[in-house]
């Protein structure tokens, strides 16, 4: 679905504007829109509104043909719901309505005349945000392994936003954004669906190739031998038990200054995770694909990132493996050497994640960083905790980590991405304790998500760190399975909120 803007004034009126639909807003209440009242000289809307053929709740449509005076061949009303109540809620499932109906419609294109800069509380480009995300959601197919693909979308395929002239620069640069942060969700997509026979830490290696070749990033993917002379016993120690050859990447977007300290994104690859020795159930493992989401998220962002070349410098480390039972796999038990110099007590090798990470986390000291953040599909005690609506955010309690779980929780709110802040504490690493190691891989039922992140918390003592459980939100099981692209909209958020903070101190 392809989406541009277009400006009107009063030389340019809406009732001009030539498309296959011309889409305007209604409320509640038989409300109508300013669009909306633009179009009805006639009363062609209102009696439409008065018969009670649409009620004006978000998402309800209904389509006109044949009105007098204007150029489109339609007029597609759009309910937003009541103006003054959860005006931004109201306006996402707006959207998601509006998708559907233009999915039916026999043209080719449309023209949207929505509220874009009167959505309470929000701004220009998070409702251009909204609309563009919807559409490409819409439009996304998983068939990339089916030797028949799924029907292609009928309807509508370009989308025309209509803007007052004084927002034109204003709604091209968040279109870009919002195109841009499409594109690097639909990567995050289209990685994570892939199964775990194609999407292995090579393949990974050479997606990022790619991403350095097409946007001239620095890409580096080391090899066993390099991560065995770096003394990373804890990740190696995950993949012993695949013949598939394990990768630690790198990725460096540096569009700040040079004396700028880098911001680090950490993600976690395990492109398949049986449990190791410590088998998983046989019921939905196929799911445990999903394992990399946390290096699909990093790739995204990249890809979001460079090509709106961001005014910053930005790192990616993803370390990735599979994790598979054989005669050379890790066994429960097993003592292993970090980098770092910490050693570890395997009491479970499903609890792999962390092990592949805290090496990871040891590696991104060399980079000075401003601030570290790790993503993972790590525990599924945060899908009991959270559900499926919030990323689960940890980091430690101090007014530095509180500044960067606030940055993180803000972003996550502006883009609809949300998470939720859990709690870090000294008391949770008491059960991290071990007999016969510095340390223990898991803490016990009690609290799981909090001792794997006082786990990692361990690892990142030398900088600025947060860490961001995904289990919960990278994909959806059932009729609606798949990756959903999360949490690329936070991050991206995060790090365009730093490069224009930086900007406007200079």
């Amino acid at each position: 679905m392809d989406f541009s803007t277009k400006t009107l004034d009063a030389k340019n009126a809406l009732t001009g504007v030539k498309t296959g639909a011309l889409v305007v807003g209604i409320y509640e209440n038989r409300k109508l829109s300013k669009a909306a009242g633009a179009l009805d000289k006639l009363g062609a809307i209102s009696a439409a509104l008065k018969s009670g053929d649409i009620s004006g709740k978000p998402g309800s449509t209904l389509l006109l043909r044949g009105v007098t005076g204007i150029a489109a061949e339609r007029i597609v009303l759009l309910g937003l719901g009541n103006e003054d109540e959860a005006a931004d809620k109201n306006f996402a499932a707006a959207s998601g309505g509006l998708v559907r109906a233009l999915a039916t419609l026999g043209c080719d294109d449309a023209a949207l005349a929505l509220p874009f800069d009167g959505i309470k509380g929000r701004g220009l480009d998070w409702a251009i945000r909204t609309v563009v995300l919807a559409g490409r959601d819409a439009a996304y197919r998983s068939d990339t392994m089916k030797s028949k693909k799924d029907p292609a979308p009928t309807g509508v395929k370009k989308i025309t936003l209509l803007v007052a002239a004084e927002q034109g620069a204003a709604a091209k640069a968040a279109l870009g954004e919002a195109v841009a942060l499409a594109n690097g969700m639909a990567l995050t997509k289209e990685l994570g669906n892939l199964p775990g026979n194609v999407c292995t830490p090579t393949y990974l290696a050479t997606t990022a190739k790619k991403l350095a070749k097409e946007f001239k990033l620095g890409v580096e993917a080391l090899e066993r031998k390099q991560l065995e002379a770096l003394k990373m016993g804890s990740f190696l120690s995950v993949t012993n038990g695949s013949d598939q050859p394990p990768k630690f990447i790198v990725l460096k977007h540096l569009g700040g200054k040079a004396k700028d300290a880098p911001v680090v994104l950490v993600g976690k690859g395990i492109t398949f995770d049986t449990g190791g020795i410590s088998l998983k159930p046989g019921l939905n493992m196929d799911e445990m694909k999903y394992d990399m989401c946390g290096a699909a998220s990093v790739l995204g962002t990249f890809r979001t990132i460079a090509e709106l070349g961001l005014k910053l410098n930005v790192i990616g480390v993803i370390p990735t493996c599979e994790n598979m039972p054989s005669g050379r796999a890790t066994k429960p038990g097993d003592i292993v050497t970090s980098m770092s110099g910490q050693t570890i007590e395997v009491l479970n090798t499903d609890a792999e994640g962390r092990l592949i990470l805290c090496d990871a986390l040891t590696y991104v000291e060399r980079f000075k960083p401003a601030a570290v953040v790790d993503i993972a599909t790590l525990t599924g005690a945060c899908v009991v905790a959270l559900g499926h609506h919030n990323t689960g955010l940890f980091t430690r309690e101090d007014d530095t980590h509180d500044q960067l779980a606030n940055a993180l929780l803000a972003a996550g709110k502006e883009s609809g991405d949300t998470a939720w802040r859990m709690p870090i504490q000294d008391a949770y690493q008491e059960q991290l304790k071990s007999n016969f190691a510095d340390i223990a891989n898991i803490g016990g039922q009690p609290g799981g998500s909090v001792t794997a992140a006082c786990f990692l918390e361990r690892f990142t003592r030398k900088y600025t760190w947060a860490h961001l459980d995904i289990a919960g939100t990278a994909w959806k099981s059932g009729a609606a399975k798949g990756a959903t692209g999360r949490p690329v909209p936070l991050l991206t958020t995060w790090l365009l909120n730093q490069a224009r903070a930086k900007a406007a101190r200079g």
